[in-house]
């Protein structure tokens, strides 16, 4: 089941739709860039509010399982989150490699 999109992220979509459909290549090429200049930088600042979130929902004594629901993402996700991992899946430390099992298992 997928979820619609609030009406916030909508606008926002909408509007990342019209940059893409704009006729004239060298405008769309400049609005383009611009966007790309300003993403990593916006996507730390979303991430990190996310996070927070997750954060606070957990000190609030929601399970695992449950603030990933709650937030839409997965439970993978929520996990990483909580153990502090924030790089690619290839550098997560293996398993007996300082990391727990299964942290909130059973949730």
């Amino acid at each position: 089941m997928t979820e619609e999109p609030t009406e916030e992220v909508r606008r926002v979509l909408d509007a990342l739709d019209q940059v893409e459909a704009m006729e004239d290549p060298v405008a769309r090429a400049r609005a383009v860039n611009e966007l790309l200049k300003d993403q990593p930088n916006r996507n730390k600042r979303l991430k990190a509010l996310r996070d927070d979130t997750v954060r606070r929902l957990r000190a609030d004594g929601m399970s695992y399982r449950k603030i990933a629901a709650e937030v839409h993402t997965s439970l993978g996700t929520v996990q990483d989150i909580l153990r502090g991992h924030t790089g690619t899946w290839s550098s997560r430390p293996r398993k007996g490699e300082g990391e727990a099992d299964d942290e909130g298992g059973g949730e």
